[in-house]
């Protein structure tokens, strides 16, 4: 068990990629939120498993068709009981 805590940065907003990530997410039974940051980035934490954490940090390294990742970057992690589920977008 662990948690990923990352802001991703480029053309992500706009693109569905919270969508993405809410999606790929729950399919690997991950508990947390995704959210739009103002400065146009999008902020992720997640908890679970540490390979499904794994495979959800490199997609998003990617994103959904139409978005432009240009880097991830790693934030201080959370507590992971404040990460729930089911994954969802926070506003």
């Amino acid at each position: 068990m662990g948690v990923i805590h990352l802001e991703i940065r480029g053309r992500v907003q706009g693109v569905g990629f919270r969508w993405f990530v809410v999606e790929r997410a729950r399919a690997l039974g991950l508990g947390g939120w995704v959210s739009n940051r103002p400065n146009g980035n999008v902020e992720l934490a997640a908890g679970g498993a540490s390979e499904a954490l794994e495979t959800l940090a490199l997609a998003v390294e990617k994103g959904p068709p139409g978005a432009f990742v240009e880097g991830v970057a790693k934030l201080p992690p959370l507590d992971e009981q404040k990460l729930s589920k089911p994954f969802g977008i926070v506003r």
